[in-house]
């Protein structure tokens, strides 16, 4: 069960990781559902970057150019920036979705209500999304990202089955 959280924070859907040949384009980390989420998008970071055109690299990534960048130095001072949209900029979310973001500092507690943590990060390893969760004594567990480890969550808090809580 997925609440749809308002997060004031926008939405990263890729990072520039340097500078693709000498005359601005960039390649780019995605983080979306690949280049076609990108491709919607004209604008980034509060209309700080026009997209001009992007294209696949062949290597789960993307290389791209921005109007703003017509050398490679420019493209070289753009390394590490992250390329955000507005929620609102995103489609609603169906049943069950939901966005990395509205996950994390979720407080984690078990079905059982024992206080587990705040969720730390989210990762995906190929096989689907799992989520990391941090205990008040600094230690980390894991737990998949299912209806069987974790049966509900909403704005506030992540349930986690009580049997995927690592001691």
């Amino acid at each position: 069960m997925a609440a749809t959280p308002v997060t004031p924070k926008p939405i990263v859907l890729a990072a520039i990781t340097g500078a693709h040949g000498v005359t601005g384009e960039v390649r780019l980390k995605l983080f979306g559902e690949g280049i076609a989420a990108l491709k919607q998008h004209k604008s980034f970071n509060d209309g700080a970057l026009t997209l001009k055109k992007v294209r696949d690299d062949n290597k789960g990534g993307a290389v791209a150019r921005f109007a703003e960048a017509t050398s490679r130095n420019e493209a070289e001072a753009l390394r590490g920036t992250a390329l955000s949209v507005p929620r609102d900029a995103l489609p609603p979310l169906g049943e069950g979705e939901y966005y990395h973001i509205d996950l994390l500092g979720l407080a984690a507690m078990s079905d059982t209500g024992e206080a587990l943590g705040e969720v730390v990060a989210v990762n995906n390893y190929g096989a689907g999304d799992v989520i990391e969760i941090k205990r008040e004594n600094g230690k980390t567990f894991m737990v998949p990202m299912t209806t069987q480890a974790v049966p509900e969550w909403d704005a506030q808090q992540l349930v986690v089955n009580a049997d995927f809580a690592a001691a």
